[in-house]
């Protein structure tokens, strides 16, 4: 099915050997960037807890809300294997696996837009682009297996629509791990939609054998939609899982207020806009008109990137085998200096590419990481200047009582290291106590007038925040709250009571310190 390689190893690396290795190396050996998110955390723990109990949460297990809020964890499998991960090498196992994950990812792409069987300079191009557009979003979280199921999923598809090579009985049991891994599911019906709507739409304006062939792959693809359909209620929540991403994307407030979710910054140096002017500008000059169904992915795709951020891996991958073919029928049909130059190019670096046998660097690569990994080279962990490991240090030591108020952000780290000890109010699932509670944090966050009724209406005794945020320079000038650690990351507060004066005595020369620019 996959592109096959055949013979005797040869230690030439192709293009697709030496960009798995380059992924690779960078992120599990010269970064933790794999570790930007503290969501990581609260995967972990989850998985934890479905490991401990043989049971997926129906409820929130890690808030101190009462009663709990309902709770669709949707990426309960993910968990659960981060999880296992987590338990058997720590946070270094987790960044070698989604490391490896994410090699395989890229590896596998190019190796699909090579079985076009055209110029591999245009391949390497838009490959180079998908990988820099993507890592705005390559952390250690169950969404990179979405991106995984989605180069499968996708070329499953498109074998079948250009190449006539039928596996789409894999797409329901590729369904059933989607479902149960990830949210983002939603995506492999969108995309059999498209392929189910475009034949439908071309055998109707096409005449004689043509109709014929696109109404009976029309009809195979309906009978694969049925089927997937079945899979994805094989899921601890039924049919409500299929609702729950629907009900996240019409909240106008959490697509607004979230940062992942907002539209991308062109304000930045963002290789996504490279990426999305090159499509525009080569669509505008091809000669070969895009069918129905390639028309109908562009545009979801990229409106998807434009709407939020997090989707721009999602377009990148959509929109690359597109891209490809939109390029080589230009470079093919071209006669000027230009096309003969990377006709000319691209053979000798084809030639060279297909001296490569067999998967030496690919498995070199990851012997070198996991021999680092065996020495004890690797020391992976959250961010220090970003997340509060030293305020959790400090939490650990008193052991304050009473109910917490936190930044968003600072739960989900909270939660890795210290629950149940410490149960936070808010973490990255923003969305689980509904607009109510998001409009609670929000305004105390932005320090809008009455936040002090809403920390009296969740009895918080404490608060942990962002050192340098508005709200901490505004409980600095609050004479019932006392600052009692600051470390230029987090500042925590404290109600200025008789039952806390303790802690006050003994942190009242605590003074705050400014954040690290």
């Amino acid at each position: 099915m996959f592109p096959k390689m055949k013979g005797k190893i040869n230690l030439v690396p192709s293009i697709a050997d030496v960009l798995f290795v380059a992924i690779l190396i960078r992120l599990s050996l010269l970064s933790s960037s794999l570790l930007a998110d503290g969501d990581t955390g609260i995967h972990i723990r989850a998985g934890e807890y479905i490991l401990n109990t043989l049971a997926v949460p129906t409820h929130d297990i890690f808030s101190y809300v009462t009663p709990a809020p309902p709770w669709t964890y949707h990426h309960w499998l993910s968990g659960a294997i981060m999880a296992l991960v987590h338990r058997a090498f720590g946070l270094n196992g987790i960044v070698l696996f989604f490391s490896f994950l994410v090699s395989s990812i890229f590896y596998l792409l190019f190796k699909i837009l090579r079985s076009y069987k055209g110029n591999i300079l245009t391949a390497i191009i838009v490959v180079v682009l998908v990988i820099t557009s993507s890592q705005v979003h390559w952390l250690a979280r169950p969404h990179v297996f979405t991106l995984l199921f989605l180069v499968v999923w996708y070329y499953l598809l498109d074998l079948y629509q250009y190449r006539d090579r039928n596996y789409l009985y894999l797409l329901p049991p590729i369904m059933l791990l989607w479902v149960n891994m990830h949210a983002a599911f939603v995506l492999g019906f969108t995309l059999l939609g498209v392929y189910l709507a475009g034949n439908i739409v071309l055998a109707l304006s096409s005449g004689g054998g043509e109709r014929k062939s696109y109404g009976r792959k029309a009809l195979i693809l309906a009978l694969a939609m049925f089927f997937c359909i079945f899979a994805s209620l094989v899921n601890p929540y039924g049919y409500h899982i299929l609702l729950f991403p629907l009900e996240v994307y019409s909240n106008t407030l959490i697509m607004d207020n979230v940062m992942e979710f907002l539209s991308p910054n062109f304000h930045e140096p963002m290789p996504f806009k490279y990426m999305l002017f090159l499509m525009i500008a080569v669509l505008a000059i091809s000669r070969t008109q895009l069918n129905v169904i390639e028309i109908a992915l562009v545009l979801i795709s990229t409106y998807m990137a434009l709407y939020s951020v997090r989707n721009i891996p999602i377009f990148a991958i959509i929109a690359a085998p597109v891209l490809v073919r939109q390029i080589d029928l230009l470079v093919e049909g071209g006669t000027g200096r230009l096309s003969r130059f990377l006709k000319k190019r691209s053979e000798r670096i084809g030639s060279i590419d297909s001296l490569s046998r067999g998967y030496f660097w690919p498995l070199a690569a990851t012997l070198l990481v996991v021999g680092f990994f065996a020495a004890g080279s690797l020391d992976h962990n959250f961010d220090e200047k970003d997340k509060p490991l030293a305020a959790m240090e400090f939490l650990k030591t008193e052991n304050i009582p009473g109910n917490m108020f936190n930044k968003d952000e600072f739960g989900d780290f909270i939660i890795y290291e210290a629950w149940p000890r410490y149960k936070p109010l808010f973490d990255g699932r923003i969305d689980i106590h509904g607009t109510g509670g998001l409009e609670d944090f929000l305004r105390v966050a932005n320090v809008k007038p009455g936040l002090e009724k809403i920390l009296d209406k969740y009895d918080a005794n404490w608060i942990i925040y962002p050192s340098g945020s508005a709200l901490s320079y505004f409980l600095l000038q609050k004479d019932d709250w006392k600052l009692i650690y600051s470390d230029g990351v987090a500042d925590i507060f404290i109600r200025n009571t008789a039952e806390n004066r303790r802690l006050i005595e003994r942190y009242k020369d605590v003074k705050p310190v400014e954040k690290a620019l």
